[in-house]
């Protein structure tokens, strides 16, 4: 079950989160190209059991980032990742509005 927290800012969300001992990962838009959803500056947080707060797409990757976030959490090696329509992930994953997004997850703390 998602732990959705809507209208909350999501590095508020990840300071709750760490400060009750979760283990937290968060993804922020580093580039976009073209039309992807979401502007450079964008996070998403993600804790260790998949619980999450905000977008880096809209909805497009988001579940890829999540899957990567709970490595990073894990491995504690950060990962940028990067998204589009003319990459090998476009029939996994892809932003539905043709753009093209990189994501750079770190773990905190």
């Amino acid at each position: 079950m998602n732990e959705m927290m809507m209208d909350l800012d999501p590095l508020v969300t990840a300071e709750t989160w760490r400060k009750s001992g979760r283990e937290v990962a968060i993804a922020t838009v580093i580039e976009t190209w073209g039309s992807a959803p979401r502007p450079a500056g964008s996070h998403l947080v993600i804790d260790s059991d998949a619980n999450f707060e905000g977008s880096v797409s809209g909805g497009c990757v988001e579940g890829a980032v999540i899957s990567e976030a709970l490595d990073v959490i894990s491995t504690g090696e950060a990962k940028m990742l990067e998204f589009g329509v003319a990459d090998e992930t476009a029939w996994r994953v892809g932003l539905s509005c043709g753009g093209r997004i990189r994501v750079y997850v770190e773990r905190l703390g």
